[in-house]
């Protein structure tokens, strides 16, 4: 069980997720603590939560042992500059914040701070998020841990190098958004071949939720299951040969190598910020 003071430093829909799973997997609630910009987020989170919530993110991260920076990349270097004198060596370090590298976090809060860095996805909202996590130089094994129990909370966790995080933000950090996309497509093409828009998002997305749950719970390669879909002379096949010449395959790991070569575009230039 997690039984650490934390403190959110931002409280955006990635903290709220943590937070809640944090509490449904038996956190007290006095051990949470969240920083908000606008007083009526801080009246929203205390009433969701029953969290103690404030301003001040110098103070919240002095009564903490784990600091989750959940603020955006661009609001970070303000807080960092404004909690670095709090942090020491008893301080562990989280970061959500999309693209930005353990070094140039490091550099800001000075040599020897425990960092973690993770890439979770929206899911995590309801429970069934992707997160990866990365130990920074000075984490101990005893940090990745913690910081894996808390991501645990709220869906599926992988342990990675640093360099292929990028490469996670590609595919499961963006990924919702292709997922999205296509559950809106199949929605277009019910619609186009006679159902309800109601009838046929509500189809689609259930599809989606389905073959990915039986995918997880049965272990096969995503192929065996095709095949067990897919019949001599049937509807699927005939499906299957129009994906693949529209090039659907293609297009997806091409959408994927695009992120990635952006998410290391965004760190590289952080990294060159004075």
């Amino acid at each position: 069980m997690i039984d650490r003071r934390i403190a959110f430093l931002g409280a955006g829909n990635m903290a709220n997720a943590i937070i809640r799973g944090l509490l449904r997997a038996g956190l007290p609630k006095e051990k949470i603590t969240a920083t908000v910009r606008r007083e009526e987020k801080k009246v929203e989170l205390e009433t969701a939560h029953g969290i103690v919530v404030g301003f001040d993110n110098l103070a919240a991260a002095k009564d903490s042992e784990v600091i989750v920076l959940a603020v955006k990349p661009q609001a970070l270097d303000k807080v960092l500059v404004q909690i670095a004198p709090a942090i020491d060596r008893s301080k562990l370090i989280v970061s959500v914040a999309a693209g930005v590298p353990i070094a140039a976090i490091e550099r800001r809060l000075g040599a020897g701070a425990r960092i973690v860095r993770t890439m979770p996805n929206t899911p995590c909202l309801v429970g069934l998020g992707a997160t990866a996590l990365s130990a920074g130089e000075h984490a101990t094994p005893e940090d990745l841990t913690l910081a894996t129990a808390m991501f645990d909370s709220v869906g599926l966790t992988t342990v990675v190098d640093e360099y292929q995080l990028d490469a996670v933000t590609g595919l499961s950090g963006s990924g919702p958004a292709y997922i999205f996309l296509i559950i809106e497509a199949l929605s277009d093409a019910g619609v186009k071949v006679g159902l309800s828009r109601h009838q046929s998002l509500k189809l689609a997305a259930q599809t989606v939720l389905g073959s990915a749950k039986l995918l997880m719970e049965t272990n096969q390669h995503p192929g065996q299951l095709k095949d067990q879909v897919t019949s001599p002379g049937g509807t699927a096949i005939a499906g299957l040969h129009t994906l693949e010449a529209g090039g659907l395959r293609t297009t997806l790991i091409d959408a994927v190598e695009a992120a990635t070569n952006r998410a290391r575009e965004l760190g590289e230039a952080f990294l060159l910020k004075k």
